[in-house]
């Protein structure tokens, strides 16, 4: 297995010393989706945003490819994996959808005519095109799912990572954002509760319950158990 990304022994507190994560060691294979799942204060979302570098363990450490993730190398590591946030309205700030999707690259010093074209292209990607000059406050909770995406989407990361991805949407949202992640395809971090949608897209999974790895590997064969399933606290 070639790993996009790995983690050695991390251990993270919160600053009031709260534990969330005790040595977790993980690796994430370049080119698949990976659920990662768990119960409400499993360590989801800190891990995540380890990732990204918005978190800084308190031990251990992270590689993403074959470079250690430190305070040094975060502007990089963030250019290589994408962080998709649960809530839509913290990637939608600006007055125009166009200008939420460009701000990443045009952070990033590319050339006007290279950011007007990966606007398009990760709208395009999202089934959103023609969005450019929506307002996002006028969009529904799917097209905002979809449109944070695209934000991500045009930076052109090697990986992408979701947190939540199908919270509160209906049948229709969830359907549809799940066509765009298969047909995005790469590898994926998909953190959910929802486990018919993680079942549907990630040929791997990981559990975590209480800071720690409790289960990992094949996805039909990890849920397969459901005795372990209602043991992990999992709907």
């Amino acid at each position: 297995m070639t790993a996009a990304i790995e983690i050695i022994d991390l251990t993270y507190r919160y600053p009031d010393g709260t534990a969330a994560l005790y040595g977790v060691n993980l690796a994430f294979e370049a080119g698949v989706a990976t659920g990662l799942v768990g119960p409400n204060g499993a360590g989801k979302s800190t891990l995540l945003l380890h990732l990204v570098g918005l978190c800084e363990p308190c031990a251990g450490e992270i590689r993403v490819g074959s470079e250690r993730l430190t305070p040094a190398h975060r502007k990089v590591a963030r250019r290589r994996v994408g962080l998709v946030f649960q809530d839509p309205d913290d990637m939608l700030f600006l007055p125009r959808v166009g200008e939420d999707v460009a701000f990443g690259p045009r952070n990033l010093g590319l050339p006007e005519a290279e950011v007007t074209t990966r606007v398009r292209d990760a709208l395009a990607t999202v089934g959103l095109t023609g969005y450019e000059s929506r307002a996002p406050h006028h969009l529904s909770l799917g097209e905002k799912r979809r449109a944070s995406l695209a934000c991500v989407l045009a930076l052109q990361p090697e990986v992408l990572v979701l947190d939540e991805p199908t919270a509160n949407l209906d049948g229709r949202g969830r359907r549809q954002l799940g066509e765009t992640l298969a047909a995005i395809g790469g590898t994926q971090i998909i953190a959910s509760h929802d486990l018919d949608f993680v079942k549907g897209l990630c040929p791997h999974i990981i559990v975590l319950q209480t800071g720690r790895v409790a289960a990992s590997g094949e996805t039909k064969e990890v849920l397969g158990n459901e005795a372990r399933v209602r043991e992990w606290g999992l709907a």
